[in-house]
C-alpha cells in the first residue's frame, strides 16, 4: 500500500553514540529516542553526573511528530550559537523527530574560534546521527466505536484494511466495542464510513 508522505516520520530506535577530536578537545556525542520533556531532563541528568568533569554539556532536541514539534537549544557556557545551534541543525537535515542530541565536550587547552565550535558540535552530532539506527514510522490515529453485534459484519468490512489495526475488543453494557487505529490520511474516510452504521458511537482517542 502507499502512504500519503504526512502519515510517516523519522526518528531513531535506540541510543547512539559518536566521538570527534579537534586541537585536544574531545566532543563526545550521543543521541536519544525521546518523547516528553521529563524523560529529556532524566537524560541529561545521568549525563551531567556520568561525565561530571566535562567541560559543557550541550544539547538540542526536538519532540512532537504531527503538528509543529517542540524544540530546544542549550549551549551551556559556550559562545551563543556555536553549540545547540548546530547540534540543533543537524536534526533538521536528517529530518529527525522525537531525538535529543547531546554533545560534551572536554576542553584540549586549545579555543577553537567560533567556525571551530560550530563545525564541532556539527560533526560530532553528524557522527552520532551516522551511527544512529534511523527509522520510518506512522502516524496514527486512535479510536473507539461501540455498536450493535448484528452490524458486526458491516464493520468489519471497513475495519479490514492494511492502513487499519485493531487493537482490543469487548462487550459492553449490550454493546460491542473495538479500539482500532489508522493511519492519518485514511482517518477521515474510514470514520465517514463507520458514521453510517446504525446506532454506532466513534470516539477518538489520541493521535501517536
Amino acid at each position: 500500500m502507499k502512504t500519503d508522505n504526512t502519515d510517516t516520520y523519522k526518528t531513531i530506535s535506540k541510543k547512539s553514540e559518536g566521538l570527534y577530536r579537534d586541537k585536544g578537545s574531545r566532543f563526545i556525542s550521543f543521541l536519544y529516542p525521546v518523547q516528553s520533556e521529563e524523560e529529556i531532563k532524566n537524560i541529561l541528568s545521568a549525563i551531567k553526573k556520568e561525565y561530571y568533569n566535562a567541560t559543557h554539556h550541550c544539547y538540542a532536541y526536538t519532540i512532537g511528530h504531527v503538528d509543529i514539534p517542540e524544540y530546544r537549544m542549550n549551549d551551556d557556557g559556550e559562545p551563543s550559537g556555536t553549540a545547540g545551534k548546530p547540534i540543533y541543525g543537524q536534526l533538521l537535515s536528517y529530518d529527525l523527530k522525537d531525538v535529543l542530541a547531546i554533545v560534551v565536550r572536554f576542553f584540549g587547552g586549545v579555543k577553537l574560534g567560533t567556525s571551530g565550535l560550530i563545525n564541532a558540535y556539527k560533526t560530532a552530532t553528524q557522527i552520532a546521527i551516522e551511527n544512529a539506527s534511523i527509522v520510518e514510522r506512522k502516524i496514527k490515529n486512535s479510536y473507539q466505536i461501540s455498536f450493535d453485534y448484528l452490524y458486526m459484519n458491516e464493520v468489519m468490512q471497513i475495519l479490514k484494511k492494511d492502513y487499519v489495526s485493531i487493537k482490543k475488543n469487548d462487550y459492553i453494557e449490550d454493546a460491542y466495542c473495538l479500539e482500532f487505529d489508522v493511519i492519518l490520511s485514511k482517518s477521515e474516510e474510514v470514520i465517514a464510513s463507520l458514521e453510517l452504521i446504525e446506532k454506532s458511537k466513534i470516539t477518538f482517542l489520541k493521535t501517536s
